[in-house]
Order: C-alpha cells, then structure tokens, then sequence
C-alpha cells in the first residue's frame, strides 16, 4: 500500500471536511480484501455513499443491534422491563429488524433516487457470489458477497470497521472504531470522533470479538429483501388499481370508521335520519379539531334539527344567536330536542355581553352570513362573544358569499395570524393573495368570472372542506338510499323558473324614462353632510366611508323601490322630501345635527325603510356650525330637493300600476297559479301592505301579509302579533303542523320569513320584486323546496320590467336594459343594491333564470362522501383487499398506460399529520390539483396492468412534485401593511412606546393583560371596529394608565390560542404517486 500522505494517515478524525470516516473508508476500501462492520444502528442510506468501494470488496460482512434508532431503544428497554416481549428469540430479533429498516427507508432524507440505487446494490451483493465462494462456505459464510446478521442477545453499541488487506499488502489490517454509525450521519453529516488503529494485535482482537458475536448472530437477509421488495416504496409489484384505493384510504382514514352511534334523543314524528347523523359526527370531529365548523348543507335538509343533534351531545353551556324572527322557532326546537340552551337575537349582542361572556363553552350562529361585514359594531360584538369559545355556524350560503365575508366568519374560530387549518397557518396572508388575483380584472370581464370559480374551489379545497359539513340533495340521493327507501323521504325537482312580464306603456313609460333621468342627478347630500365639512371636527377615512356607505344605501332604497311598487316608490320620495325640508331649515337657522354612527350594514335586514330612514335622521350625536360647511353643501341640498320634486310632481297622480294588474290577472288565469297556495316574497314592507290591501279585495279570507311588525290577515284592521301570526302560517304553510288549516292561499311576506320556517305544502314560490342579491333567491326557495314534501314539483316565479317602446329588441334585451337603468342610477354605488356586492344586470337576469340558483346544487359534481361509501364497502365486502391496501407502504408508486395523456404525467399526494396536498407534473411543471383530480386522473380497473416507470422522469418529476410542495407549505414573510396606516399597527406602536413599557405602575394582573393583548394582535384577533376606536382615543393620550384604562374599556377578553408552529416537518407521513404513461 502506497501511504506517504501524512494528512490522511491521521489517526483521528472527526469528519470535519476532507477529514471524514466515508473519506478514509473510500481510500482504504481499494485495498481491502475482507471487510467486517460491527454497529449499533446500520442504516442504508449510508450504502449509497460507499457502494462503489464496497463493491470491490471480496468479502463483507455487517453485523448490527437490532437497527434501532434512540427513541425506539428507550421504549424497548422500557418494554423489557413491563412485558414479555422476547428480543432473545432469533425470529423476534428478524422482525424487529425488518420492521425498523421499513421505518428508516420510509423516513429516510437521503435522495429518494439515491436511496433506491444503494439499496438495490445492497440487495444485488446479498445475492451475488463471491470471488471463493468455496473457500466462504468452510469458513461458515453463506458463500454471498454480502452477509447481514442481526444479534439479539444484547443491544450492541459498539461501532467497529475492521479491514483485512490482500495477501500480497505489506500491512496486514486496521480497525476504525469510535462514534460513527453505518449511516449518511455517522460517514459524513455529524461532528463524529473516531480512531484508526493499525497494529495487528488490535485487528486479531477486534476479529476475535466480531467472530463470537457473528457465530451466534441470526442471517436477516432475506428480511431485508423482503422489506424492500414488499414492504416499502421500493416495491415494484404494486398494482395500479391498489395505489388507487391506497390514494383513497390514507385521504379518507380518519372518517372510514367514524363512530357510527350515538346517543340522541328525537322528538315525536321526527324520523331518524342517517344523513343528518353523519353530518353530527363530522361536525363533532371538526368542532373539536378546529374550534369550530359551518353547518351549511343546502336548503331544505334541516340544518336547525342537526344542530340540535349536535348540540345533544355536547357537555358545556350553549348559547345560541339567531336573527330576531327566529328566536322562538329555535326555542321552540331545542325544547322539542332536550337541549338546554339560550337562545338570543342577534340583534341583543350588547346585552348579551353586558350579562357576561365567559360562562359560555358554545356559540351557535344561525345565518351567520349576516355577519359579513367586518366593519360594524355588531360583528366586533359577536367576535368578542365567540373568543375562546367553540363556535357552531349554521348557514346555508357560505359559498355565495365574498372572500371577505367567508374571511370574517372564519375568524370568529380561526386565529388570522395562528391558524391550525392544514397548511395555512396565517389566513390573513392567504386571503389577501386571493384578493390580489381578483384585482387583476375588471368585474366585468369575462376573466373575473372565471378568477370568481378559481378562487373559490382554492378556498372550498384548502380552508372550507376542513371546517364545514355541506351536503346537497344529490348526495343524500346517492349516498343515503336508506333514508330515501325505508323513510320515503323524497326530494321536489325544481322547474326552470318562470317570468311574469309587465309592460311600462304609453305615459307610464314616459313617467318612468323621466324619473331615471332625474334620479341620475341625484346628489343625495343630505345623507353625506359630513363630506362636505371644513371644520376642525375630523373625520377619518373610515368615517367618510360610512357616510358615503349611507348616501349609496338611501340612494338603493329610492331605486328599489321604484323596482318594486309605485306606491313603495312614492311612500319613500315623499319622505325624502320632508327629511330635505326639515334638515335645510335646520341648516339655515344656523346649526345641524348629525350622526356618525350610522352604520348601513347593520340596518340592511330591516325590512321597514320607514324605519331606516328615520335612524338616519334620528341618532343626533353631534352639533355641528352650518358656517363649517362648504357653501356648495347647501347649493347640492336645494338642488336635491328640486329632483325629488320633479319626481312628486310627475308620481303624484299616476293610479294605475301594471305590474300589480299584472299578477292580479296571471292569479286567476295562469294555470299553476290559479287556485293554488303560494308564497310570494317583496322586500319592502310598503310594497307588501300594497299588495296585501289589493289582493285581500280579491281573494277575501285568503291572504295574509307577513312583515317585522306582525301578521295582517282576515281584513284590512286585523295586525296580529309575531307569534298568533306564525302559528297561522304554520298550520297553513307547513305540512308537519299538528293542527293544519286550508284557510290561506296566498301567504305575502317579507324576507323575515326567508328563513328558518318550513312552508312546503306550498310548492310555489313567487319574488314579486327583483332579489338584487342573488344569495336571497336561494332563501326564499328553501322555504318550499324541502325534503318531505308531498309536491312532485317546484316552481319560482319572478317579475320582470320591459318598455312597450323597446319590444323589437326581444325579451330578454329589453328585460336586462331595464335592470340596467336601474343600475346606471346608482353608477359605482350599484353594489348597494345587493348588500355590498355588485352583481350585473346580466348576471342577475342569469342567476334568476337558473334553477341552480334556487337548490344551491351549482358545485362540483363529484362528492367525497362517494369515495368514503367506496372504502367502507370495501372494509365491509372485501376485508382481505382492504387489508392489503391499508398494509401497502405509505410511500408507494405504480405505473400505468393510458390514453388520456399526451405525454408522459405523474400525480403525487403528499400527506403531513391532517395536511394532505395533491400535485400533478406534466413536462416538468408541477401544479396543484384537487382530491377529485387526482382519483379522477388514477382511477383504473382492478385488472389494469403496471407498467415499467422510466426512473430517470420518474425521479425529476417527483422531486419538482416535492419542491413545490415544501414551498406551498412553509409560510413567507408577512405582507407589509401598505402605508403602515393600520389602525392595529398604530396600538401595537403605542404599546412600544418606552413610558409604556417602561411603567413601574401596573399590576401583575395589568400586565397579564398587556401580554394578552399584545398577543391578540399577533395573532390578527382584534377586530377592525375595535381598533378604530381605540386608535381614536390613543391619538389623544400618552399617559400610561389612561392608555391602560382605554384598552380595557374596549378588549373585553384577550383568550388566545397556543401559537402554532409554521415550520413544514421534514419528514413525510405519505408519499404515494401514479405514474401515467402515454
């Protein structure tokens, strides 16, 4: 041997660089004949580091412990000393062998490629024979260039590598001992110390300790093979059709054998229900994953009743916040269900808070969409309301709302900042990354919409399907077919909705050309006064907002009303004028008074606009100097009232009305209209007492006009209150009412009775004014289209404008140019017509005339509850194959031909603990896809053969597949706050302030609370409302204590979640990939 290198014939070394133990096993390897490794813990991602040395090795032999790792060691000796487990045993020490290797080759961070090269070399030397094999068996070999032995007697420690030299050597051996394992650490990544030593004595001794260990060693060769060939991902004889169901059964495992029973109690005539008891158990499981869950199957399946089921089998104090028509139907059916609750109006969210907050365990929000606006007081009450608690949603409309107001609702469970939704820790940054993509277009274009789709399956596909139960009708159908064949429950098919067309003719059409064209002009400036102030009363940009939000909201009304009835329309311009009158009277005597805590979002479910204009008017908070306002303050309020006049003068003596003419005609001819019960829907509660007066004349006994201020049926006197009404509607409208009436046909009412009651002896459904958010229409329908009807059919009607002057345009044109006057009246405060959302004239002559919109069935076709019936039959019918997949490695790949490809294209999942991601790669570029892309891409027969995968692609692809997917989930920076103008960020400043911290003032308890809101504010849980007024109040303190007493008056509670850790784990549970051929 030539050594004349003094620098690497050191006799220690500690792997530093050119320093390590696989560097000196590379250059002594070359001239070793036999070479015997004595270790602890082999691993096999160190073989691909020294295979090529090792293959010029004669004769190698590796004899390890039991290839434990140090957490499994601690547990076997303390299993040692409790149990009977017998490491003793040869066969006991072969499958612990085997069962460990399997862990590491699973969990291995060697290069997936590289790992397979060295251990398919590994395997290849433990089959091939070696240079004098003869010679090998004598010795007690097995004649194999490779030998591997397991011994179980004791752990064995020791780290040993003991090389013989060819004869011909001038140097007989050596042994390098010291603390370096078989293992890519122990030969290259850990800061090791190890010895050489050279003289022959201590190689004989070393040899002579080896021998005796190895002659009572157990052979684990064929274990190994086996574990690779069998039982790892290195297995190459997985079907097609197996890594399919594996797919399936790791996606769906924690709900194949959910808990099917549970203890309920179900009142008398209500039927036991498979579906709706599914629905409790997955509620269970997410309330208690997430803090909280949307109940938001569609309309008609009784979410009410699944929440009371649910609520059964909680153990904590319930309170439930519903809108304020529905509080004794709830009562009412927690009553009927055993459950003990309280129940409040959400319109009570104050006085809730004032009795105390912490002595709720759950918060269940019925029609929690109505809490979409995070900028009013009452969502802020509510936030403060549900912190810390368990929170219930039921809602049947999450996914027709905006991003923001999914947003919202999510943070009444979901810290912003400290999320614990599988790979979205910060949802705040999430959401704002959708919104970025939404402004790359213009509401108009056809590429919004289209964002519109994408964007949501990313928040149905990534946040929603965590935290909601929704079933549709069509998977009650398919996947419960108990429910529909032994209760026979049976569901109505929805019609195509139908149009009653009414004609503006003659001068009608040239009233109502006139009153657009006037109203374009409309200035609204009473109702944004503060706009036009100069004085030294600043407003904030928030509160100039509020007072635009105001302008646009009155500005909606007029045009509502002119869509629903003359009379609404007249009704509200005359008190348009007398508010103008009274506030320029006020004006010119000097001084005015005005209202900024007017908060349109908060009023909008009102349906008496008499009522809401006069909030408008009556909350006087402060006076306020005329001289301070712009002079042409005064010159916009004349001219106001001017077009308001215009607009009386050109109303006042019109009496016809064709659109009420119209209906009255289409109730006794149309065919399924005449002498059938029907609900009509209006939201204005003028139109409905218009229509009540006329239609009561016509059908007398038979109507009944139902509004927030009571029930007017019999005559035109009788008002009676909320719950006589209901009680009459009830027996009237709802099949399952235990004392029925046939004395109504026509039940008119305003969206208050849109949601919560069940009127589907009904099956007719009319909106007699145009529901410019599209969300109500789904609602209203879900009044009548219910399970349990005894109806086949269900039908909508809805009320369409034309002009006699525009029918050469055709029907539709000429209907969606009417709804577009009305939308050109109100320019960019359209959206105020549809609380907050702009939706189109097209769009909303679209959504009306789709019966989709009606049935909430417009989402993605497939269900995932077809693959959990897929795996539970499988358990169920075929529990050896079932056995088989579950044992399949949790990294596992298989091939297949197909001709659905045009090129060669490999679908990976990857799941970490609850995270589970699906990626596709096609010519090298990986992009996520859905649970149903990836089975829909994978599904085959049972009998569909694999095929060869080319390892190179394969290897690339799947490494691109791991890239994206490490960098989807680790979090980024944060996004900077633009302009650094956030209200939270000015406190958070504030409370860095050094005579704030630095006070020696504050109590233990001060300071428990400082912490606490310091960490509400890390964790994004402060709501905007809160923080304005907060800010408002610091700006005009800087002593310690008052900046104290201000944060205490405002932070009610400061319960915070553990922060979660947004480190992605470099361990992966699940890798499994399909690779598809072309």
């Amino acid at each position: 041997m030539n050594r004349t290198d003094l620098h690497t014939d050191t006799t220690f070394f500690t792997n530093e660089p050119g320093s390590t133990l696989l560097d000196r096993f590379m250059r002594t390897l070359k001239d070793t004949q036999y070479f015997d490794v004595l270790v602890g813990y082999f691993r096999s991602s160190g073989f691909y580091q020294m295979y090529e040395a090792i293959e010029q090795v004669d004769k190698t032999r590796i004899l390890v412990g039991l290839g434990v790792d140090e957490e499994s060691y601690k547990t076997i000796n303390e299993y040692q000393n409790q149990t009977v487990m017998d490491f003793d045993s040869h066969a006991n020490a072969k499958k612990e062998y085997q069962k460990n290797l399997i862990k590491e080759i699973e969990k291995s961070n060697e290069v997936d490629k590289r790992l397979e090269i060295g251990i398919r070399k590994f395997i290849e030397f433990l089959q091939t024979d070696c240079q004098n094999k003869d010679a090998d068996i004598k010795q007690r070999g097995n004649g194999k260039k490779l030998e591997i032995k397991a011994y179980p007697s004791r752990n064995i420690h020791a780290k040993v590598y003991i090389s013989r030299y060819h004869e011909d050597d001038k140097e007989y051996g050596s042994v390098i001992t010291g603390s370096s394992n078989f293992s890519l650490s122990g030969l290259v990544a850990n800061r090791e110390f190890n010895v050489q030593l050279k003289d022959r004595r201590d190689v004989d001794y070393a040899l002579d300790q080896f021998e005796n260990l190895w002659k009572d060693a157990v052979d684990i060769s064929e274990e190994f093979v086996d574990a690779v060939k069998n039982k790892t991902w290195l297995n190459d004889s997985i079907q097609p059709y197996e890594l399919y169901l594996k797919l399936i059964y790791e996606y769906m495992q924690e709900d194949i054998n959910l808990e099917e029973n549970f203890e309920s109690f179900l009142p008398e005539g209500f039927l036991k229900l498979d579906y709706q008891e599914q629905a409790v158990r997955q509620a269970m499981k997410k309330l208690e994953e997430y803090n909280g869950v949307f109940l938001a199957d569609v309309v008609g399946l009784g979410k009410t009743f699944i929440a009371a089921q649910l609520l059964q089998q909680l153990r904590g104090k319930i309170l439930v916040i519903c809108p304020p028509v529905l509080k004794e139907y709830w009562e009412q059916s927690l009553m009927d269900f055993r459950v003990p609750a309280k129940v409040e109006s959400l319109g009570k969210l104050e006085h809730i808070i004032r009795k105390g907050i912490d002595r709720w365990d759950y918060i269940v929000v019925d029609e929690a969409h109505r809490f979409r606006n995070e900028a009013t007081q009452s969502y802020a009450d509510l936030l403060d309301i549900c912190r810390g608690k368990k929170v219930i949603l039921v809602t049947a409309t999450p996914l027709n709302n905006t991003i923001d107001d999914i947003f919202a609702q999510l943070k009444l469970f979901q810290a912003p900042k400290n999320s614990n939704i599988p790979g979205i820790i910060n949802l705040e940054k999430f959401f704002n990354g959708l919104r970025k993509k939404l402004k790359k277009f213009e509401k108009h274009d056809p590429e919004y919409q289209e964002m519109i789709r994408e964007v949501s399956k990313e928040i149905r596909e990534k946040v929603l399907k965590h935290v909601m139960v929704r079933r549709t009708r069509n998977d009650v159908v398919n996947f419960f077919k108990k429910d529909i064949q032994q209760q026979g429950l049976a569901f109505p098919e929805m019609g195509d909705p139908q149009k009653i067309i009414y004609e503006y003719e003659g001068e009608i059409e040239r009233i109502f050309k006139s009153t657009i064209q006037s109203l374009a002009e409309f200035r609204y400036a009473r109702y944004i006064p503060l706009l036009y102030y100069t004085g030294n009363k600043g407003l904030t940009e928030f509160e100039k907002q509020q007072q635009r939000n105001v302008g646009g909201f009155m500005k909606g009304i007029l045009v509502k009303r002119l869509e629903s009835s003359f009379y609404a329309f007249k009704q509200s311009v005359q008190r348009f004028i007398k508010s103008y009158e009274r506030f320029i009277n006020m004006y010119n005597d000097g001084t005015v008074y005005i209202s900024k805590k007017v908060n349109v979002y908060d009023l909008l479910d009102n349906d008496d606009f008499d009522k809401l204009e006069k909030a408008v008017e009556e909350e006087k908070a402060q006076k306020y100097e005329s001289k301070d306002f712009r002079k042409d303050f005064l010159t916009d309020l004349q001219h106001d009232l001017e077009v308001l006049k215009q607009v009386w003068t050109l109303w006042k003596n019109v009496d016809e009305d064709p659109k009420l003419s119209t209906f009255i005609q289409e109730l006794k001819k149309h065919e399924r209209l005449k002498k059938k019960q029907l609900v009509v829907f209006t939201e204005s509660k003028e139109t409905g007492d218009y229509l009540y007066e006329h239609l009561i004349d016509q059908f007398p006994g038979q109507v009944m006009f139902y509004s927030s201020e009571g029930g007017r049926h019999t005559d035109k006197q009788l008002t009676s209150k909320h719950t006589i009404a209901r009680d009459i509607i009830l027996d009237n409208f709802d099949p399952n009412s235990k004392t029925p009436s046939k004395d109504l046909r026509i039940l008119i009412a305003t969206d208050i009775l849109a949601e919560g009651i069940n009127l589907h002896r009904s099956n007719i459904l009319v909106n007699y004014d145009l529901p410019w958010n599209p969300t109500r229409v789904l609602q209203r329908a879900g009044r009548v289209n219910r399970l349990g009807t005894k109806h086949s059919n269900v039908y909508i009607f809805n009320f369409f404008p034309t002009t006699h002057s525009d029918e050469h345009l055709g029907l539709e044109l000429n209907i969606t140019n009417k709804i577009q006057m009305f939308h050109d009246i109100l320019g960019e405060d359209a959206k105020y017509l549809s609380d907050g959302e702009e939706v189109s004239s097209q769009q909303l002559f679209d959504t009306l005339n789709n019966k989709k919109a009606y049935t909430g069935e417009d989402e993605e076709g497939d269900s995932e509850l077809k693959y959990l019936e897929m795996m539970r039959n499988l358990r169920d019918k075929d529990p050896d194959l079932f056995e088989k997949i579950k044992k399949l490695p949790k990294k596992a790949r298989s091939g297949r031909k197909t001709t659905t490809v045009e090129k060669d294209k490999l679908v990976t999942f990857f799941r970490l603990g609850k995270l589970k991601k699906f990626y596709s790669n096609q010519g090298g570029e990986s992009e996520e896809i859905t649970f149903f892309d990836a089975v829909n891409m994978l599904e085959c027969k049972p009998e569909t053969k694999r095929a060869s995968i080319p390892s190179e692609k394969y290897f690339h692809m799947l490494d691109t597949n791991k890239a994206r997917f490490e960098l989807d989930t680790t979090q980024g920076e944060e996004d900077k706050v633009k302009g650094g103008a956030s209200n939270v960020k000015y406190i958070e400043k504030r409370m860095k302030d050094v005579a704030f911290r630095r006070y020696k003032g504050f109590t233990d308890s001060d300071e428990e609370f400082i912490l606490g809101v310091k960490q509400m504010i890390q964790q994004g849980l402060m709501a905007k409302k809160t923080a304005q007024k907060i800010k408002k109040e610091l700006e005009k303190e800087d002593d310690p204590l008052e900046m104290l007493h201000i944060l205490q008056r405002h932070i009610r509670s400061v319960a915070v979640d553990e922060i979660q850790n947004g480190k992605s784990p470099i361990a992966r549970e699940v890798i499994l990939s399909g690779y598809l051929l072309k």
